[in-house]
């Protein structure tokens, strides 16, 4: 017999000493001063904003929980605080191909002083240019170069006039210019009539006369418009030097001001241009009207084209900027190009263009959740595209799936210098590691947050000083050192292991939290141990309710459970269940039935596809500790079957391997098993007890099922010994373990289990290879022997030969 003593109950938990705390209440405690823990994850983030080239961006993963979030925006604003302002970027009109506005960068806080200048100018020359147009000045030197013009252009109609009085002709004003007309002796014109009575010798004289008149009257028009063009020419000139007066100081005092910035200058060399080219819009505008005095409106002139359109203002900005983008759709994070509306009509120009989150960031760190990204179309391979060609773009992502293109404006590209930072779970690290080339190359550093850290006493000192800091932040009422030593207990507990403590730092603070609520309803003071077990007993209430469904479910026998009896080939095997916010142990029964036959092991939920691969695989290793164990001189030739009861789901995993190996030899051997002694436990093909997990949920979930039932003091779990370190069982257990009323029993060997179930001993091979008798091993080899004799001997009988009918002769027949 091995030993089959049971765990004590001080080996079911590690308990948090509160005296090792130099601390009355968290008030006393001093503040956290750093991260906890998370040193690789650490060490990667500074490396990854350290190094500058373009493709060492970071992916952030970890569990959810784990301050992914927090961790790196305190390291980013603490690099970024010592890193230079970035520019500013402004986009302006294009005056030589308006479709594409130009981008301009100016030190961070200049380009809003741009802004005001260029407002400022428009509104001195809407101001100063009209008063130009109105002056006295300007208007005696335009009514000169007029009088000039109309001088030259009367002086040139009458010669005209003369030469064609002198030739019998007369001018003649219409609608549509001036023609050259036969006149009478008095000098009015023919009348048509008149001059069809002419001769034809007459007219003839005339019509030659006309050509030649006609000739001069083209050279005479064609020298009008001549002077025409000069006049307006003139007046131009005029217009230009007089509104140079008021244009040049202003945009040259704009050019000693922007004189050192290139892009500023060319600009502004543009924008006098413009001025000059289009005066008009500057000039005093006549409303036009209609009769009975009915005005027309008109449109007023636009001055867009001279306004700046600022998409990033640095100038309240501290170091470099520090993006967390929590909607990374495609135009959050790159920007549009917005339209307005009018009539049914869709305009849109340069300052309608909008800058998104990487214009804020550039030059700095953008932040994004790696899961946002890829559910947001387009997103993720224009990031791509962004660290690859180092330029941003605004631009319609949708243009190219249109059935009829658009015209739209492009924008010029922005140079761009950002550190993109993703944050995300493994699964999409580890996607996109594998699945797409690009990835490796853009995002070179990989900063991976463990979800728990070695329990040290500087680490659960960490512990405390975190607990503190959530009371100061949230203003809950101080913890007192008991109640912090139970928060620490149930961290351990989170992450199933007695040497680490969880780092979901996440789900601490909601304990936190819960408890101080708890206390303050209570009407205490501070917050001590009973409330953080409150806190902790209502939050498993809340989503308790599919639990304890089941459980009455066993009790009532609707599902059927022994805790109590013994019975050859059955016992309770423990699974997990997890709904998604709440784990819980429950039993099943697990039976097996042996037979004669040739099928060997066989699993129904196999058979029925009601199984995973991994179970399956527990399966096949069950058979192969079979064979090796009793196949050594006699071939194995049974059926047996193996059957989770009332299971309607699939179920996989290899924890119940012990379990149905133990139904197995139970039904083999004729021992009886214990159903008071659940068992959870994998094991190797040499018969060694694997580890398995939610050893503390299974427990707990037996235990509830045991105390439901009503308790017989045999009752307990077989559990691997290798899974003792991961025992944070509730107190409720620990002390209906130190009563006796239920026990855990760790084992090292699948034989060990059997024994403390059927308290049988399952013996070994002696020197003379076979088993000792009556042992439970003699009795499963004696078993076996018989079957495969007994199968054996009936392929032996041959089948009696039947004689053939005879025929019956035709009469009968019919």
């Amino acid at each position: 017999m091995v030993n089959k003593k049971p765990l004590l109950a001080s080996e079911l938990a590690w308990q948090c000493d509160p005296e090792s705390f130099s601390f009355t209440t968290t008030e006393d405690a001093a503040d956290i001063a750093d991260v906890i823990g998370q040193e690789r994850a650490l060490r990667a983030i500074d490396f990854g904003l350290g190094i500058e080239d373009g493709g060492y961006n970071i992916f952030v993963l970890g569990s959810s929980g784990t301050g992914k979030n927090s961790i790196v925006r305190a390291r980013l604003e603490e690099k970024a605080a010592g890193e230079a302002v970035p520019p500013d970027w402004l986009y302006v009109h294009n005056f030589s191909s308006p479709d594409t506005p130009m981008a301009l960068t100016l030190p961070s806080g200049k380009g809003i002083e741009l802004v005001n200048n260029m407002e400022d100018l428009v509104v001195a020359l809407r101001r100063d240019i009209p008063k130009v147009f109105e002056s006295k000045n300007y208007e005696s030197h335009r009514d000169e170069i007029l009088d000039g013009q109309q001088e030259r252009t009367k002086v040139l109609f009458h010669r005209l006039e003369q030469a064609a009085t002198d030739k019998g002709f007369t001018l003649k004003k219409t609608s549509s210019g001036v023609s050259v007309v036969p006149a009478q002796k008095d000098g009015k014109p023919f009348k048509q009539k008149d001059f069809e009575k002419l001769s034809a010798k007459e007219r003839d004289v005339f019509e030659e006369a006309s050509r030649g008149l006609q000739e001069k009257l083209g050279d005479v028009i064609r020298e009008a418009r001549s002077i025409d063009r000069e006049t307006h020419d003139k007046i131009d000139r005029l217009d230009r030097e007089m509104v140079q007066y008021v244009v040049s100081p202003l945009i040259d005092d704009m050019l000693e001001k922007y004189k050192g910035f290139e892009g500023v200058v060319a600009y502004l060399g543009d924008v006098r241009g413009s001025i000059f080219r289009n005066i008009g819009i500057f000039r005093p505008q006549e409303e036009p009207t209609l009769p009975f005095g009915i005005k027309v409106v008109q449109n007023e002139p636009t001055f867009e084209r001279y306004a700046v359109n600022l998409i990033v203002n640095n100038l309240s900005t501290s170091g470099a900027p520090v993006v967390f983008e929590p909607n990374p759709t495609y135009h959050n994070l790159f920007g549009n190009v917005e339209h307005k509306v009018s009539y049914g009509v869709a305009t849109t120009d340069f300052t309608m263009i909008r800058g998104g989150a990487i214009h804020k960031a550039n030059g700095g760190y953008l932040v994004v959740n790696a899961m946002d990204v890829l559910k947001n179309v387009f997103v993720y391979d224009s990031l791509k595209r962004l660290i690859k060609n180092k330029e941003l773009r605004v631009e319609d992502v949708w243009e190219q799936y249109r059935a009829v293109s658009t015209a739209s404006l492009k924008p010029e590209p922005i140079p761009v210098d950002i550190k993109i930072i993703l944050i995300g779970e493994p699964m999409l690290y580890y996607m996109l590691h594998n699945y797409d080339r690009e990835y490796k190359k853009l995002f070179k550093v990989k900063a991976d947050f463990d979800s728990d850290m070695e329990r040290t006493q500087a680490s659960i000192e960490r512990y405390a000083q975190f607990v503190a800091a959530c009371c100061k932040r949230k203003k809950l009422l101080p913890f007192d050192k008991g109640a912090v030593a139970r928060v620490v207990e149930y961290a351990c507990r989170h992450s199933a292991d007695k040497k680490k403590l969880t780092m979901n730092f996440a789900y601490v603070e909601s304990l936190v939290t819960e408890a101080g609520y708890w206390a303050g309803k209570s009407g205490g003071e501070l917050v001590r141990s009973g409330d953080v077990e409150r806190a902790w007993d209502e939050r498993i209430y809340r989503s308790s309710k599919i639990e304890e469904r089941l459980r009455e479910m066993i009790v009532d026998d609707t599902l059927m459970i022994s805790t109590k009896d013994k019975i050859a080939g059955q016992l309770n095997g423990l699974a997990v269940l997890n709904p998604g916010d709440y784990a819980f142990g429950k039993p099943s029964k697990i039976t097996a039935s042996v037979s004669m036959g040739d099928k060997g092991v066989v699993s129904i939920e196999r058979e029925v596809k009601m199984s995973g691969r991994i179970h399956n695989k527990g399966q096949l290793i069950l058979k192969s500790l079979l064979g090796q164990r009793y196949a050594t001189d006699f071939p194995l030739s049974f059926s047996a079957t193996i059957c989770f009861e009332q299971l309607y789901d699939e179920i996989d995993g290899d924890s119940a391997t012990c379990a149905e190996f133990y139904a197995l030899i139970s039904a083999l051997s004729g021992c009886e098993l214990n159903q008071g002694i659940a068992v959870t436990g994998s094991m190797n093909q040499r018969g060694e007890v694997q580890p398995v997990g939610g050893v503390n949920e299974k427990i707990e979930g037996f235990f509830k099922v045991c105390k439901a039932k009503g308790f017989s003091g045999g009752q307990g779990v077989v559990i691997p010994r290798r899974n003792v370190r991961n025992l944070m069982l509730s107190r409720e257990v620990r002390e209906a373990a130190e009563a006796g009323e239920f026990s855990i029993y760790p084992i090292d060997f699948v034989d060990e289990g059997f024994e403390i179930l059927s308290g049988r001993t399952v013996g070994a091979r002696g020197k003379d290879g076979l088993f000792p008798k009556g042992t439970v091993n003699f009795l499963v080899d004696k078993k076996l022997r018989s079957l495969a004799t007994k199968l054996k001997a009936f392929g032996r009988v041959k089948p009696k030969k039947v004689a053939p009918k005879k025929a019956e002769p035709k009469e009968a027949r019919k």
